[in-house]
């Protein structure tokens, strides 16, 4: 079996497991645990997690400006794009793999935009007075999906290896901490982080596959 398709079927595996986990939080163990008398699935282990945790919106907020990063990021790659497409003089000639990239952006914000209406979980605190919607956690899902496929692009872009791996470490280090950050803030219960977690290497296998990049 070629690399690809060894990539495609982890990318079904890691979407199937999302897919149960996301019925497991529907369904499963339901309680009015929530502001406002908000139903939360998974209630007991997501209770148990959110009172270790606590509530910190200093760490909130500056997760939320750092999510900024992630952005830069995709604006970056797309000048990337640009500048080979006057460069080559023809858009058909900019790289495979930021064409495939651009449209893993897409794919990411219409998977933003779905869930942002679709309401599974709600937060276990109210932002500035308002019940919103938790799962699965927008941000790690915009940190992980963006960050991964940058690290791949770096990877294969850049020939210096002491600044390939410091760019690695730096990537991965800044994708710990949003992860980590964004549960130890207090504003997504348990399963949010963990549903964006396998929707993101999902979504990201899904690109590995198809932009041959590694």
């Amino acid at each position: 079996m070629k690399k690809h398709e060894k990539r495609l079927l982890i990318s079904l595996a890691f979407l199937i497991a999302f897919i149960l986990w996301t019925i497991c939080v529907a369904f499963l163990d339901v309680q009015a645990i929530g502001p406002n008398g908000s139903f939360v699935g998974l209630a007991n282990i997501n209770q148990f997690i959110h009172q270790i945790t606590g509530v910190h919106f200093t760490l909130y907020t500056l997760t939320d400006w750092l999510g900024l990063i992630p952005i830069g990021v995709c604006m970056g790659f797309g000048i990337l794009g640009l500048v080979q497409w006057i460069k080559r003089k023809h858009i058909l000639l900019v790289d495979r793999n930021i064409w495939v990239l651009g449209v893993f952006y897409i794919l990411v914000m219409a998977v933003y935009i779905l869930f942002e209406y679709v309401a599974i979980n709600y937060r276990p605190v109210l932002i500035e007075g308002i019940l919103e919607v938790s799962y699965p956690s927008s941000t790690t899902l915009l940190v992980i999906c963006v960050m991964s496929t940058a690290a791949m692009q770096c990877d294969a872009r850049i020939r210096n290896r002491s600044i390939k791996i410091s760019v690695t470490v730096l990537n991965a280090a800044f994708t710990a901490f949003m992860v980590i950050g964004r549960l130890i803030s207090g504003v997504h219960w348990f399963s949010d982080i963990v549903g964006s977690i396998l929707l993101s290497c999902s979504l990201v296998m899904l690109y590995s596959s198809v932009s041959h990049i590694r």
